[in-house]
């Protein structure tokens, strides 16, 4: 057991290097530090765990808390400057910001929403949406994949279950990446401005005017006492704004790693049956989700053979996590065929990701019919040109310009 203070200081990630490829890093840290202290960019100190057992011990150590109103003040402690707290302050009063019992009766609101057999009957729905999009792209020699369909696709389909009117779809594009990725303050308060006055208004409308929709029920639920003002904004944010973002990189990253490795991505072609394990060898290889939100240590505790002591952050390398070798072999290889079901992309423990076999049915329904439509689609772009969203806690790309091909299926 080594004590928190005798290793080196503070390691500062190189914010670009480690946009570029996140994996050069923890593969060193896993190997030589897997508990470490850095300071994030934005100025954030904070313990990263990059091994995979390490992370599923933390990510179920009820000596972790997630309470957003001391962990705010724990942030600003550890962080220089004000970044990122007006996003913390004003829209992060949700379920993964929350211990139990707050956390029970939060996730209790929406649970329902998103069981295997709820989420089973969206399938149809999903196809629709998918063959609209799959059907603008006919007759076009590329397309961006990312604008094409991973970003409308989740979209639409959250939109729908929320209840948000279509044409506010084309709103969220100039706010929801500069909330997610973590932006310089001025750019970050402007956004959190402009979705907050939607959301309010969204509220309303839903107060006035009650549907069959995810939204109505949370406003009665606000109305019954269930949840308070901030509560209800925070949770419309989180469903509609952060969550959706999750897909959307599910589907960029996927296809992706699927076209940089054409032989998987012809057996999956030859036989469908290898889809949905698939999707969970795509969500372990390149990870929508870079890192977990953050936690604080409410007394010492032990991860890894390091001691971390009380009041300190710790996030956990879920990309990390997943290319570790002693859980999964190979783990720098994509094989479709590999049991990956036990990534930790959608965390784990009580705070497991409540979208997660909707994320993963999109993503199915979309590479099945997109392979389909398209069978002799290619990259269209160097992938050491491609650019990925700036921040650490997502991983995603900004664009993945594809050829489709001359012959159209």
């Amino acid at each position: 057991m080594s004590s928190s203070h005798d290793g080196a200081a503070p390691l500062r990630i190189d914010e670009k290097e480690f946009e570029h490829d996140p994996h050069a890093l923890y593969d060193v840290l896993r190997s030589e530090a897997p508990v470490r202290e850095i300071i994030a960019p934005g100025g954030t100190k904070v313990w990263l765990v990059t091994r995979f057992d390490d992370a599923k011990s933390v990510l179920t150590d009820n000596r972790l808390s997630k309470n957003i109103e001391v962990g705010q003040k724990v942030i600003q402690r550890h962080t220089d400057g004000e970044t990122g707290m007006v996003f913390a302050s004003e829209l992060a009063a949700h379920m993964m910001n929350a211990d139990p019992p707050d956390h029970t009766r939060l996730r209790k609101q929406v649970n329902k929403v998103f069981t295997q057999r709820a989420v089973e009957k969206l399938g149809p729905r999903i196809e629709k949406i998918t063959t609209d999009l799959l059907d603008a792209m006919e007759g076009r020699d590329a397309v961006d994949l990312m604008p094409a369909l991973a970003y409308p696709l989740p979209m639409a389909v959250i939109c729908e279950l929320l209840g948000v009117p279509a044409d506010d779809q084309e709103r969220f594009k100039g706010w929801v990446p500069t909330q997610l990725s973590g932006g310089d303050p001025e750019s970050m308060a402007q956004a959190t401005t402009a979705l907050l006055g939607y959301l309010h208004e969204l509220i309303e409308s839903k107060r006035s005017e009650p549907s069959d929709d995810v939204l109505t029920g949370l406003v009665r639920s606000s109305d019954d006492g269930k949840l308070n003002t901030q509560e209800l904004v925070s949770m419309a944010f989180l469903l509609l704004v952060a969550g959706n973002e999750t897909t959307v990189n599910l589907i960029g990253n996927g296809m992706h790693a699927l076209l940089r490795h054409p032989e998987q991505l012809a057996a999956l072609r030859a036989d469908r049956s290898l889809m949905a394990g698939a999707v969970d060898e795509l969500l372990r290889y390149e990870s929508p989700v870079n890192t977990s939100s953050l936690r604080f240590t409410t007394e010492p505790i032990e991860v890894g053979g390091v001691v971390i002591p009380e009041g300190e952050l710790v996030v956990v390398a879920l990309t990390s996590a997943n290319r570790d070798e002693s859980q999964f072999p190979d783990a720098s290889s994509l094989d479709i065929h590999r049991q990956a079901g036990s990534g930790l992309s959608f965390g784990h423990g009580i705070h497991y990701c409540v979208g997660a076999q909707l994320a993963r049915l999109e993503a199915q329904i979309a590479f099945d019919l997109l392979i389909d439509r398209f069978p002799h689609m290619r990259l269209a772009a160097d992938p050491a040109d491609l650019r990925w969203q700036p921040g650490t806690a997502l991983r995603g790309l900004r664009s993945l310009p594809v050829s489709l091909g001359a012959e159209q299926g």
